[in-house]
């Protein structure tokens, strides 16, 4: 089980959804960099659950525990390890499921792979809850994008149930995105989005959609080609994330029904500077950044736990049965995951620009 990620800056994930706790190491986080722990824990009140009506009701406050690695309001080059404490736990369905895999989850995949093993309890390793770590890494990283190069990075909900924003600017989506409880930068769009869950959750059903998330002020050149390309690192981190089926960048699947003619993005001066006059390419070229916001779209399906009859089989009889998914789970874990996008995409930006010798091992060394 391979829980790390990263390069330069090295993330290590750990914890189980009914365990004690979830967290994460940061290994490789240079010294002297700014750091609020209110910053962190605002990314974390983002993903926690129990936001609305609309997540699960799970009650977890997900209070921030920082163990090392900060100092002083500034961190010191050492690992920082972060945790939160697993308070609301009740695996009594999870044992009386013990043996009846759930469709769509990795329960069977996971019984094969480690011998029955595996903590199935919530999910274990499997489940969505591990992303806290993935959130707290990722405060970090951007806060050190920020104060390093000034990137932002920003993510908002595109798509829940087949209904879709239509074009949205950047001012639109930091005016409009924590407004409402599905994170959509688009009011209407957003109030159909709540009633198409609202109307699953009553039904037993749930939705799945999907997120845009936007870099801007990244500078040309971090990346490579062949096996450590940006895109393809961004997209390891991403697909680290539970439910999480397809990511895109610029046109992304677009591509396939247009013409060389009308992707290519043309080269301009602006200000003396190159760029390019439009941005299909999604910010990165040869699986390096070309100046352009980075711009990727990700799909996650619906979520898996449902009050609706399924087919399932009982491993302890080794006979097929039905099951009916009973508990406390999301009928919508998009706008829950707006935050964990946003944070495995700085945290691939922040790994690759300390790579790419952009952000220097010791932050802020002129104001000790």
């Amino acid at each position: 089980m391979d829980n790390s990620l990263g390069k330069a800056l090295r993330m290590t994930s750990f914890g189980e959804s009914h365990g004690r706790c979830v967290g994460v190491v940061l290994d490789g986080c240079p010294a002297g960099l700014r750091l609020d722990p209110e910053e962190i824990q605002g990314e974390l009140d983002r993903r926690r659950p129990g936001q609305s009506g609309l997540t699960t009701s799970r009650d977890e406050a997900d209070r921030l525990e920082v163990l090392s690695g900060i100092h002083g309001g500034r961190t010191t080059g050492a690992p920082i390890c972060m945790l939160v404490w697993n308070r609301d736990r009740d695996s009594s369905g999870y044992e009386e499921r013990r043996w009846t895999p759930r469709p769509g989850h990795a329960d069977w995949t996971a019984h094969v792979r480690y011998g029955g093993f595996n903590d199935y309890r919530g999910g274990g390793r499997f489940s969505g809850r591990i992303t806290a770590g993935f959130v707290m890494a990722g405060a970090v990283a951007k806060a050190l994008l920020r104060e390093a190069l000034g990137v932002e990075v920003l993510a908002h909900t595109v798509e829940i149930g087949g209904i879709k924003v239509g074009d949205t600017s950047v001012d639109e989506i930091k005016a409009n995105t924590e407004g409402n409880p599905v994170r959509c930068a688009d009011p209407e769009a957003a109030t159909r989005m709540i009633e198409a869950i609202q109307r699953a959750a009553e039904e037993g059903d749930s939705l799945g959609g999907t997120i845009q998330c936007i870099a801007l002020n990244m500078p040309p050149g971090v990346g490579g080609p062949v096996f450590d390309t940006l895109e393809g690192d961004i997209s390891k981190a991403l697909f680290a994330i539970p439910a999480v089926k397809a990511v895109e960048f610029g046109l992304g699947t677009a591509y396939s029904g247009a013409k060389g003619s009308e992707a290519n993005d043309g080269y301009a001066f602006e200000e003396g500077e190159i760029t390019m006059e439009t941005n299909n390419a999604g910010g990165i070229l040869g699986g390096i950044s070309n100046g352009m916001p980075i711009t990727c779209r990700v799909t996650v399906k619906p979520t898996p736990s449902i009050r609706k009859p399924q087919r399932t089989v009982d491993l302890s009889r080794m006979e097929e049965t039905e099951l009916l998914v009973e508990g406390r789970h999301d009928p919508c874990i998009v706008p829950r995951a707006v935050p964990v996008v946003e944070g495995m995409v700085a945290f691939t930006l922040a790994d690759h620009a300390i790579r790419a010798g952009l952000i220097p091992r010791v932050s802020g060394g002129d104001e000790k």
